[in-house]
């Protein structure tokens, strides 16, 4: 296949070895929400689309085989598992894509403006990435306090852990993960690491659970913690309002944006960006009908309410049941 017109690009695949020494064979992430995707992006021949949070390919995959024979899927993720499980999983379509190794928030610093017809972001942590202890995103199994998405960044769970103040730490425990004893949990965190670091997810979760026993409720109480750390280790927030930004720039008038959350803090950001980049208006300040200066909107909201998972997929994957998908459109 040619490539786009206008276009410096090239069709190589990055397959990684994982850094870690720690190879793991399958990295297998059923992707959710397949057919609203779908539906949400309309590949068709011809088409330009890109998955800015590859996974292990599924996303992918069904949208080069909808845009079939022609249509180019470009895209990327931080995970190097990911990525090497991306590219053999998208084998059959070679010619047609390229994905390299990287943040979505860096989309727009490789691929022209105005030049795809549709993009997605699959926001969050994976199953393998969630399953895998060694890489440190969960308490079910004990691993390394890590939580890196991409393991060349310096900072880790406990690098952090270890080194913020009390007051650094609640912050992060009370906006990322909405922990109503944020400033306790912190400063057990920082009487307790005096006489030993942290370096297991068992440690920081027996912790929590010492502060706060379960007593029969479903869920784990460092569930909120872990989550705030990870989104703080990854820099989550920053990478999605990046990433929306630049998606938009990707876009050629008509193209949609499809992105899938996960929790309040993505969806709510997503939303926010919806809203602003719908309206006929700036202002500046407060908004109020005698400030607003006249523009043209940058985008329309295609689904008012975000879509969910069906019953049929709930039932298979009942890791879906927090997704939820909404859908934007350039103007």
């Amino acid at each position: 296949m040619e490539k786009p017109d206008g276009a410096d690009f090239w069709c190589v695949v990055e397959v990684i070895a994982w850094e870690a020494g720690c190879g793991v064979p399958n990295f297998e992430h059923k992707p959710v929400m397949m057919a609203e995707v779908l539906a949400a992006l309309k590949p068709r021949a011809g088409g330009r689309y890109v998955d800015g949070t590859l996974g292990g390919g599924g996303h992918a995959a069904a949208i080069l085989a909808a845009s079939s024979p022609t249509g180019w899927l470009l895209g990327c993720d931080r995970d190097a598992l990911a990525m090497e499980a991306t590219g053999k999983r998208l084998a059959e379509f070679a010619g047609r894509f390229e994905i390299r190794r990287g943040n979505f928030s860096e989309l727009d610093t490789w691929i022209p403006a105005g030049s795809c017809d549709g993009v997605l972001l699959d926001l969050g942590v994976s199953s393998p990435q969630l399953d895998l202890a060694e890489r440190g995103f969960s308490f079910q199994n004990d691993g390394p306090l890590d939580m890196r998405m991409d393991v060349r960044q310096p900072l880790t769970a406990a690098g952090l852990l270890n080194t913020a103040g009390a007051e650094e730490l609640a912050k992060i425990f009370w906006e990322y993960g909405d922990e109503r004893e944020s400033r306790r949990f912190a400063r057990a965190v920082v009487h307790d690491r005096a006489q030993r670091m942290f370096t297991t997810t068992r440690q920081l979760a027996e912790l929590i659970e010492r502060l706060s026993p379960r007593r029969g409720r479903k869920a784990h109480p460092a569930t909120r913690v872990f989550q705030a750390l990870r989104i703080a280790v990854n820099d989550e927030l920053g990478a999605l309002d990046r990433g929306l930004a630049g998606a938009l720039k990707l876009l050629k008038p008509g193209g949609r944006l499809a992105v899938i959350t996960f929790h309040s803090l993505e969806d709510r950001a997503v939303k926010v960006f919806g809203r602003t980049r719908a309206r006929d208006y700036t202002f500046s300040g407060t908004d109020v009908p005698e400030l607003r200066t006249p523009c043209a909107p940058e985008l329309r909201i295609v689904n008012r309410k975000a879509l969910q998972p069906g019953a049929v997929e709930l039932q298979e994957n009942p890791r879906s049941r927090s997704a939820q998908l909404r859908v934007m459109e350039k103007t």
